[in-house]
């Protein structure tokens, strides 16, 4: 629990600015507080966690300063319990934040979901380990992983290679997220039976998706002619779920946009999911969401 060299303990106390000694069993929290209301909820619960079997990972413990920080009353349990699936260094994935959990509800409630929100808050693999989840379970017979290849700074004719090298690189995130829940010769194997199938969204066009589970990466940069396109290869059996960034648009407009377009259209619709997830949310290193947070603030200085 209190980590090596109780480094878990040190960042505790970092993050809430609190004093933590510690000797044997015994603890002692000084500061603020609120904060150090926090920092006892926090070890309580982590404590409860281990006692029950879970490894406790550095990242786990930023997740969970993060997530009673937010919200004092949260139960870990039903954060760290909610296991899709094991990736493949035996670490359960489940939802870490109040967003991923509202997320992976959705997407368990769902045949369309949305999930829109900056980077680094795991919209595109908690969809991508539902997917697997349900391709393990028999809920679906395939996969298909596909995002818009977009240029973004560089003309994809000055890429060496035929087309489908050309687009590669745009399709490289989804191969790397697969990679980490599937043996990459599993993976290989299962590329080439057609059962996991990674395609730029231009392959998708008249074809129906039976049975399928679908997921459209960066769809911020969709036309509206092929978010329609996309939504209506919908067949039975199948789910879709729609990741990607409205302030990360590449297209020459943000008018241009099949997913802003999508959102409010489809706003009536009561059947479709859809999530907005923030910088809370983002699973990466925290320098990430202060990143988020600090253009986010430009941004809305530069409108005024």
């Amino acid at each position: 629990m209190v980590g090596e060299l109780g480094s878990h303990l040190k960042m505790i106390g970092r993050a809430l600015g609190v004093e933590v000694a510690h000797r044997g069993t015994a603890l002692r929290l000084r500061g603020e507080p609120r904060a150090v209301d926090v920092g006892c909820r926090v070890v309580s619960q982590l404590y409860g966690l281990v006692q029950g079997g879970q490894a406790l990972h550095p990242m786990d413990v930023r997740h969970a300063l993060r997530i009673l920080r937010d919200d004092p009353s949260s139960d870990l349990r039903s954060f760290f319990a909610d296991t899709i699936l094991t990736n493949l260094d035996n670490r359960p994935i489940a939802p870490r934040s109040a967003g991923q959990r509202a997320y992976v509800h959705a997407l368990r409630a769902h045949d369309i979901v949305f999930g829109v929100g900056p980077a680094g808050t795991g919209k595109t693999y908690m969809a991508m380990a539902m997917a697997v989840a349900a391709l393990k379970r028999g809920d679906v017979k395939r996969i298909v992983l596909t995002r818009p290849a977009v240029e973004a700074g560089e003309k994809l004719g000055f890429l060496p290679g035929d087309l489908t090298e050309k687009v590669d690189p745009y399709l490289r995130p989804l191969y790397d997220a697969l990679g980490d829940m599937i043996p990459q010769d599993r993976v290989v194997r299962l590329l080439e039976k057609r059962v996991i199938e990674v395609a730029p969204l231009a392959f998708m066009r008249g074809r129906t998706l039976d049975r399928a589970y679908v997921v459209l990466d960066e769809a911020q940069n969709t036309t509206r002619e092929q978010m329609k396109m996309f939504l209506t290869r919908m067949g039975n059996g199948s789910r879709m779920v729609i990741t990607g960034d409205v302030t990360q648009i590449d297209l020459p407009r943000r008018s241009d946009s099949g997913m802003v377009e999508a959102l409010r259209v489809l706003a009536s619709v009561e059947r479709i999911g859809v999530v907005h997830l923030t910088s809370r949310d983002v699973v990466r290193h925290p320098l990430v969401a202060e990143i988020i947070d600090a253009y986010a603030g430009a941004a809305a200085e530069a409108e005024r």
